[in-house]
């Protein structure tokens, strides 16, 4: 099972953070680099987010930045070892009131393949170094890895609030930091992370750069323990009311639109749904469809033929790519029924496919049988903030 250990958070001494923290580094453009920027020269970005217009040195000027914030006391360290909860209040895309609670903490990096520590779908392959250019001149991790814990229990562990730090409210979303150094308390959540295997909802390619930094730490100190066998993780328990779970869908290139048609043809049963409304998802959702994507916002429900995936399992991407496994094509990912439209009518894609969410269960389960799911299978919201807390890896 993996370790999961408390450690010196550095944190900003401005309990305002409003203009200090940032969405996840792989989400932001480069207009909303130059807004977050221009909010604070102490905004996470300036240091989270090297840009190439920066020059060759970029990732060692962002290592000056964190050393000259910490000089000056713009961040301070905690005294001891310590957890943060880390609660996000919001209703979801039903109309559902949220607060999800979970912990950030230091979660072992375990080798692949090793256990304990799960991924829970195939990742697509990035050949950018970024984040380990980044940890390696910083040293330290700078956004938080999302893992769900299978331990039954973590949610009531964390509910009592800890020493509250700083909150703000983004998009809708209150986002809430709590301390808590209570040795007892601080124990208890670790065994409770540690007694059972942690999934990697999001930040697959985080906990990859993890590994290849632990290796080196490794392979330069001859394997003594370091603080880069852990690395920043926010774990929340996999349970249906701490989770919000949304598509990815599909965008296809790289084939003509009626050999599309015509693969999808041979195991789904295709009937005409007018355009894109309001209620398309929930329809899909009630219907056991998917939607395929015209121009025009056009639509056409995708039913499943009987028979046709009983050897597949049970999950939109899953049938999409047995579909299509015979016929040469390219598959993007676009989260958000409204940006898949547009890509199709602009003509960046012959069409879309809307899939529907995957269920806590569905997930769960494939996690338990060691199975992985087809890459973008899930969009876990909301999106953690970076900034909260940074975790030192000297």
């Amino acid at each position: 099972m993996p370790r999961f250990t408390p450690f010196p958070a550095l944190r900003y001494c401005d309990r305002d953070i409003s203009d200090l923290v940032a969405p996840p580094y792989d989400v932001l453009s480069e207009a909303d680099l130059d807004e977050l920027g221009a909010r604070s020269r102490f905004n996470i970005t300036h240091v989270d987010v090297p840009r190439e217009t920066e020059g060759p040195d970029r990732y060692e000027r962002a290592a000056a930045t964190l050393r000259e914030w910490i000089e000056a006391g713009v961040m301070s360290y905690d005294e001891s070892p310590t957890f943060t909860l880390y609660r996000m209040r919001f209703t979801d895309a039903t109309g559902a009131a949220r607060d999800i609670v979970g912990v950030l903490g230091g979660l072992e990096v375990v080798d692949e393949g090793a256990g304990g520590v799960l991924p829970h779908e195939r990742v697509t392959p990035k050949a950018s170094t970024d984040r380990l250019d980044l940890t390696r001149a910083t040293k330290a991790n700078l956004s938080p890895v999302w893992g769900l814990s299978l331990a039954a229990g973590l949610t009531d562990l964390l509910t009592e609030p800890g020493e509250f730090l700083s909150s703000v409210t983004v998009d809708g979303v209150e986002h809430v930091v709590e301390r808590v150094s209570d040795p007892e308390r601080v124990r208890a959540i670790a065994v409770a992370v540690g007694s059972d295997d942690v999934l990697i909802a999001d930040g697959h390619h985080r906990y990859g750069i993890s590994r290849t930094y632990r290796d080196e730490v490794r392979a330069g100190n001859g394997d003594v323990a370091s603080p880069a066998d852990e690395t920043l993780t926010f774990v929340s328990e996999l349970v249906a009311d701490q989770l919000s779970v949304e598509a990815i869908h599909r965008l296809y290139t790289g084939i003509s639109r009626d050999d599309l048609v015509a693969a999808l043809d041979r195991v789904f049963v295709r009937t005409d749904a007018g355009t894109i409304t309001p209620s398309t998802l929930s329809t899909m959702d009630a219907d056991g469809a998917l939607a395929l994507v015209g121009p025009g916002r056009s639509i056409e429900w995708l039913t499943p033929r009987p028979g046709a995936f009983d050897d597949v399992r049970a999950l939109d991407g899953a049938w999409l790519e047995h579909a299509l496994a015979d016929v040469a094509h390219d598959v993007s990912y676009q989260h958000g029924v409204d940006h898949v439209a547009e890509i199709v009518d602009a003509g960046d894609a012959v069409a879309g496919v809307l899939i529907r969410p995957v269920s806590v269960a569905e997930i769960e389960r494939t996690a338990r049988e060691g199975l992985l799911m087809p890459p973008k299978s899930t969009f876990f919201t909301p999106k953690l903030r970076t900034g909260l807390v940074v975790r030192s890896l000297v």
